[in-house]
């Protein structure tokens, strides 16, 4: 009998949570177990491994960057959406490193095709028609912004950017404006 106040939904929140907290690579069922001073086994009515936990914490920061990504563009364009998502993707790291390392997690098709990734995807599409960039440049360039931002954001969280001047925001503003400009040019560069 699955222990009271237990459900698949509030382990993977407090998987989530544990995971910013501890390291998403140190988040297992046992971790979460003590961390609710049950038995492991009491958790496995829920989740069927930690292979399983990691997939549902992946799928909730995948949501929830999509959530906040979907406001941040809303009525924007151009540039504009380009930086409001850009930083979404910022600052979810900052807030919350254990879950953003989560959305890294590779998944399997079928779990991909029902996340919310798709909805990134397209988000970027969208802001990407605003270039009037065609295929397969639409396709280069959705590449070329996950590669950046997300090298970018890593780098930053794993202190690469914290021994020199200017301050990493700079740089960010500044590599946000190099992407704009390629992205408007983008025909005369290829």
């Amino acid at each position: 009998m699955p222990r009271a106040g237990l459900t698949p939904e509030r382990l993977t929140q407090a998987g989530a949570e544990l995971a910013d907290e501890i390291g998403f690579d140190q988040v297992t069922v046992s971790a979460l177990a003590r961390q609710f001073g049950v038995q492991v086994a009491s958790l496995y009515s829920h989740v069927r491994n930690s292979q399983d936990l990691k997939t549902r914490i992946a799928l909730l920061a995948l949501a929830e960057m999509a959530d906040r990504a979907a406001d941040a563009v809303a009525g924007r364009a151009g540039k504009d959406a380009l930086t409001a998502f850009a930083d979404v993707y910022r600052d979810y790291a900052r807030e919350h490193p254990g879950r953003y390392a989560a959305a890294q997690l590779p998944l399997d098709p079928q779990t991909a095709a029902a996340s919310a990734g798709v909805r990134h995807a397209q988000m970027t599409r969208a802001i990407l028609r605003g270039y009037d960039l065609s295929e397969p440049d639409q396709t280069h360039a959705v590449r070329l912004l996950g590669s950046v931002f997300h090298g970018y954001v890593s780098l930053e969280a794993s202190g690469g950017f914290s021994h020199s001047a200017p301050d990493s925001s700079e740089s960010w503003a500044r590599v946000l404006d190099s992407l704009d400009t390629l992205l408007r040019n983008w025909e005369a560069q290829t």
